[in-house]
């Protein structure tokens, strides 16, 4: 499975900003996506994860109520709605997809990453 986030950039605190991960394949439905990020001088960050049927989702406290997560199975594509944006927000975002999940929080059991893409959220 490849994958390629996009959708990052410069938006002022308050603002919205929706990000996409488009994966290759015709099994994307089997795998579920997560999202991490990482800023400069700090440990990558769960954020928000999804089953590949789109029935179950996960949220890092810090993105509770402002963050939606969705995907198009059609489309091969998974949707982060980021909305209500702090300055701590600032990372890079990326995507990252597994087959078989035993922690859905942990970076380490996704199979498979792409690359980021950066959000910048100005105060």
């Amino acid at each position: 499975v490849q994958l390629q986030a996009s959708g990052g950039g410069l938006v002022q605190a308050g603002g919205s900003l929706r990000l996409s991960c488009a994966a290759s394949g015709r099994t994307f439905s089997m795998y579920a996506i997560g999202w991490f990020r990482q800023a400069p001088g700090k440990e990558r960050e769960f954020v928000v994860a999804i089953t590949g049927n789109g029935v179950s989702t996960y949220y890092a406290d810090s993105v509770k109520g402002r963050f939606t997560i969705s995907r198009v199975n059609a489309k091969n594509t998974v949707y982060l709605q980021m909305n209500s944006l702090k300055p701590e927000d600032t990372a890079v975002y990326y995507c990252a997809a597994a087959r078989i999940i035993l922690t859905i929080t942990s970076a380490h059991s996704y199979d498979y990453r792409g690359q980021g893409t950066q959000v910048t959220v100005s105060s």
